[in-house]
């Protein structure tokens, strides 16, 4: 049996972003990995919108700078329109920001963290390696691999996503809520340029988002009705570029496909307790939130931010599995994860209510718009807190 101090089951973006996060601390880390992050060819249709606030959590953890600036792209500006005439904008100048938010790739920020990974002194790696049986004893979490191998630790960090294997093993329970509909991924390169603007439709199929990739390029996600992003991305490219322009009313031009659509079916994660004795969840494996705001992977390096500094910050006479310790981070995670699952969610609802709330939500966008020091306290915000 080999000891650690923690093990992080899963090494994607949480996962290993935590094991960089705690690479200056005594702590002694395994991370178990089925496969490592590879670069793809082209451009990757996993795309995330990183807030300020994670820009500086990433430039702490030395990965920002090692980035490739040429794929990665700032959100200066945002467009949201209602379905009927509502409008409300966001500019970072207004704001008195150099910028709302990032745009980059998955694999882009992946392939850093793993590289920094694998030069880090406190830290094994078990890849490729998958997790087998779990046990918690009083004293250990013991983590059985699929090979054979037999890993403890005092606390155990589920970070493997919204199927969590970890959270399944460890019997605690996720509130699932279908959407029933998909999100329809795909890059494309344009004939106008996006001038590092973000534009958002709430329409009656669902939310699209056209998102600046640099040059003239743009990235989008279009979550709508399973039979329609079904519909979508059974189209040829053609039709598939025509239906996406038509959609965001052409404010991009011409549209040529960089990427062939993908869809993924979204729906709402609610974890009640996410921790146990002796183990705690990061990200998708804490918490499932519907993507029209982008914030899930902002969430999920907030809950890595939070668990560092606690862990670090424990000294070496504490048991880092006491679950009196570990409620100290569900309790300071929890309250902005509700509100942006309750956000989003409640937004959704409201433009899935039909006709009859169409005056009000437009209405209420439109009033919104006209109101700057709300808006500036909206921008504020997302900025500090996500």
């Amino acid at each position: 049996m080999q000891h650690f101090d923690l093990i992080i089951v899963g090494g994607g973006l949480a996962g290993a972003s935590l094991a960089l996060a705690l690479r200056d601390s005594r702590l002694r880390i395994a991370l178990v990995e089925s496969r490592p992050p590879v670069v793809p060819a082209g451009w990757d249709a996993r795309i995330y919108a990183i807030s300020p606030a994670n820009v500086a959590f990433l430039e702490a953890l030395g990965a920002w700078k090692h980035l490739n600036a040429q794929r990665m792209a700032p959100i200066r500006h945002m467009q949201i329109f209602g379905d009927a005439g509502g409008r409300l904008n966001f500019s970072a100048y207004d704001s008195g920001v150099p910028e709302l938010g990032w745009i980059l790739e998955s694999s882009l920020m992946a392939c850093e963290f793993w590289e920094s990974a694998k030069r880090q002194a406190n830290l094994t790696l078990f890849c490729p390696a998958a997790p087998g049986a779990l046990e918690f004893r009083h004293d250990a979490a013991v983590l059985r691999l699929q090979d054979g191998t037999v890993l403890s630790a005092r606390l155990l960090v589920g970070a493997d996503g919204r199927d969590s294997w970890t959270r399944q093993a460890a019997g605690l329970a996720a509130i699932n809520t279908p959407y029933g509909e998909k999100g329809v991924v795909a890059n494309f390169t344009t004939t106008l340029a996006h001038r590092n603007t973000a534009w958002q439709w709430f329409r009656d199929d669902g939310v699209l988002a056209y998102l600046p990739l640099p040059g003239n390029r743009m990235s989008i996600v279009w979550s709508t009705p399973d039979e329609q992003a079904d519909a979508l991305c059974a189209l040829p490219p053609v039709a598939f570029c025509e239906t996406v322009s038509a959609a965001g009313e052409g404010v991009l031009g011409g549209l040529e496909l960089l990427t062939p659509p993908a869809a993924f079916p979204l729906r709402l994660m609610r974890v009640p307790e996410t921790v146990a004795p002796r183990l705690a969840l990061v990200g998708d494996a804490a918490h499932g939130i519907h993507p029209l705001s982008g914030h899930g992977i902002n969430l999920g390096f907030q809950d890595v931010k939070e668990l560092a500094s606690l862990l670090a910050a424990t000294p070496p006479w504490q048991d880092l599995g006491d679950v009196r310790l570990l409620r100290r981070y569900q309790r300071a995670r929890r309250e902005e994860t509700l509100l942006l699952q309750g956000a989003t969610d409640g937004l959704r609802r409201l433009f899935k209510s039909g006709a009859a709330m169409g005056p009000l939500r437009n209405v209420g966008l439109n009033l919104t718009n006209g109101l700057p020091f709300v808006k500036n306290a909206l921008v504020r915000y997302a900025l500090g807190a996500f």
